[in-house]
């Protein structure tokens, strides 16, 4: 099943690229990123209130609000750097740019989580980073 949430994330991802790069045409990126931000805070806040899962924010402990807190931090600026990009560089260029965020998760993983790198995980690295280089 989590294939076909990732799966779906993917096809979300690249629409969000296309609709933000027609979008951000004469309007400031961070404008822009701030306008989107509003869009998925109410749809995240409403898919809590359909599922009834608010009251769950009670029982969060300490360490999942630091980190669920760095997680938006990072997310943002995220957000902020990528929509500067696609005002300024092509939508296909910035998004296999931006693509490098997964050798650098699995990098960071290996480091950090103690997720093991294997021959083939470590050759698809490699091949995603050429693959990243040859397509700008």
């Amino acid at each position: 099943m989590w294939f076909f949430f990732a799966l779906l994330s993917a096809v979300f991802a690249a629409l969000t690229s296309i609709f933000a790069k027609v979008g951000i045409e004469g309007v400031n990126s961070n404008l822009a990123t701030a306008l989107r931000t509003v869009v998925v805070l109410a749809m995240a806040w409403g898919m809590v209130f359909l599922t009834g899962t608010q009251g769950g924010i009670w029982s969060i402990g300490q360490k999942s609000w630091i980190f669920l807190i760095l997680s938006g931090l990072a997310t943002g600026a995220s957000w902020l750097c990528y929509y500067h990009a696609l005002q300024l560089g092509e939508v296909s260029k910035v998004v296999s740019v931006d693509k490098l965020s997964i050798v650098i998760t699995m990098v960071l993983a290996f480091f950090f989580l103690q997720e093991r790198f294997t021959p083939k995980s470590l050759a698809g690295c490699v091949l995603m980073t050429a693959g990243i280089f040859l397509m700008i």
